[in-house]
């Protein structure tokens, strides 16, 4: 599995990276002993990065994830922990005094003395202004205090990036997760990677599949884009099959491509997934990717390319 730096933090990453959000129970139930088996895969594929949140499964991902890390048996050093602030199953609060405390209750969850990134969950859902005059200070104490190595944000609209990275001191954001935002259907991501590369933050993408748009079972009922962008997607994802190809796969790989992104996080849950994930990106790796697919399904998803949805409040 590539490793590849992670901005200027000087981690070094999985170009895959483990989302742990199925091990909250949030797509269907996993037992422990599968959710241990899919971590310890992952890990002896290479796989050294594992993201999560309180809010996953209201706090049972981190719990999950924390056991199966410490079942390794491996050295802290060899794997690199993501978790977040600010977004529970309660709702959102990105107060200095709960994020403050929210890392003392991951970290007793995930069982570890530190974490090594820690991000504002999804702040398009708080005042940007806070997040930035309260929030990112309380997170920089934390870092100073060892709690974590590394602090970052995440969220939908790209807006949001650049709004809070412009008016907080240089060098003082770590790290980006942006999700939906680099995948077949969408890659307006790839606009910003300069800007932030600027700012020299690592940046991190999520869900490559569009929360289960490019997939062959299609997304969840309650998936927020437009009913013209699943039909599109689903027509891309039956030409694929049609031709024996899969578009989750495809799509995964067409993420894997740029190496300005640093790392791919894709949900995994089960061994299955984790040894297609693997093999999708060992045979990018060998081979490339289908080129012929790519444009096939770019052509398809054409009418809809780089249509979003709306997410979060209205920023004055």
């Amino acid at each position: 599995m590539e490793l590849r730096e992670l901005g200027r933090t000087g981690l070094k990453v999985s170009s895959v990276g483990f989302g742990a959000s199925p091990l909250g129970n949030v797509f269907g139930t996993v037992s422990e002993e599968q959710a241990n088996a899919s971590v310890r895969l992952a890990f002896q594929s290479g796989i050294n990065f594992f993201d999560t949140s309180p809010y996953y499964g209201g706090t049972l991902s981190e719990k999950v994830l924390g056991k199966a890390l410490k079942a390794l048996g491996a050295p802290r050093s060899s794997y690199v922990v993501a978790t977040k602030c600010g977004r529970y199953k309660e709702g959102f609060d990105f107060s200095a005094e709960r994020v403050t405390r929210s890392v003392e209750e991951s970290l007793e969850r995930l069982q570890l003395d530190y974490v090594d990134i820690l991000q504002c969950h999804d702040i398009e859902f708080g005042s940007l202004d806070q997040i930035v005059n309260e929030t990112i200070p309380a997170l920089v104490k934390l870092k100073e205090a060892g709690k974590t190595r590394f602090i970052g944000i995440t969220g939908l609209p790209l807006g949001i990036f650049s709004y809070v990275l412009d008016r907080v001191p240089p060098g003082t954001l770590d790290v980006v997760l942006s999700y939906c935002h680099y995948s077949l259907n969408d890659s307006t991501l790839g606009d910003l990677v300069p800007y932030l590369k600027g700012k020299g933050v690592g940046i991190i993408n999520a869900s490559p599949l569009s929360m289960g748009l490019l997939t062959e079972a299609g997304p969840p009922e309650w998936h927020p884009a437009s009913p013209q962008i699943k039909a599109a997607c689903q027509t891309a994802a039956a030409h694929c099959k049609e031709k024996g190809k899969n578009i989750s796969k495809l799509a995964l790989q067409y993420s894997l491509v740029n190496k300005e992104i640093t790392s791919v996080l894709i949900g995994m849950k089960s061994l299955e997934q984790v040894e297609e994930n693997v093999a999708a990106a060992r045979e990018l790796a060998t081979c490339g990717i289908d080129e012929e697919a790519v444009s096939e399904v770019e052509a398809i998803l054409k009418p809809v390319k780089n249509q979003s949805w709306p997410s979060g409040i209205q920023q004055s």
